[in-house]
């Protein structure tokens, strides 16, 4: 009999070692996943559904996160691929383009021009480039975490980086010079 109720006071401690050790690990990052997830999926309410998914899946396999410096990228791991979990069995609904009518999904509600342009030459990048440089910029990961992250090497993300950011300068002087680009 004594031998049960130490094995049952071993789980609760457990139990609550993971709990704990769980929620450090939401406070801490919870906001940070969550703006890479809004970033990510361009929908608010669809990026609180899959930062929900992330976080069960975390739960579920907290015992497998061993160096908590790497929570972060752990995390978003799991989210990019709750992510693509969304489109692997969807099927899309067509819609005939000529009834929709578009929104400007870059404008800013306070008229803040340049901020509401530089968005816009964010989302002019490709792919390729927008995404180390909102994983740099917005989530803070170094060069060595965008290379693990995206699995390329770290000179590529670097170079993608440089690039971003001399095509982000590019558009916005022409934006800034009214379509005229100014040499050198």
């Amino acid at each position: 009999m004594l031998g049960n109720k130490n094995t049952v006071s071993s789980v609760s401690t457990d139990m609550m070692t993971k709990q704990r050790r769980y929620e450090a690990l939401v406070k801490a990052l919870h906001a940070d996943v969550f703006r890479y997830a809004v970033w990510l999926i361009k929908d608010r309410s669809i990026a609180e559904d899959v930062v929900q998914e992330t976080f069960l899946r975390a739960w579920k396999s907290l015992d497998s996160l061993q160096d908590e410096g790497a929570a972060k990228s752990w995390l978003i791991t799991i989210l990019r691929r709750e992510n693509a979990r969304r489109f692997e069995r969807k099927q899309f609904d067509l819609v005939d383009i000529d009834d929709v009518s578009v929104a400007d999904p870059v404008a800013s509600s306070d008229g803040n021009v340049e901020n509401r342009d530089l968005r816009r030459a964010i989302a002019s990048l490709s792919d390729e480039y927008r995404e180390p440089l909102v994983m740099q910029v917005i989530m803070g990961f170094s060069g060595d975490e965008i290379a693990e992250q995206l699995n390329l090497n770290k000179n590529t993300v670097m170079t993608r980086l440089f690039r971003a950011r001399s095509q982000i300068k590019e558009i916005m002087t022409k934006d800034n010079d009214f379509g005229v680009q100014l040499n050198g």
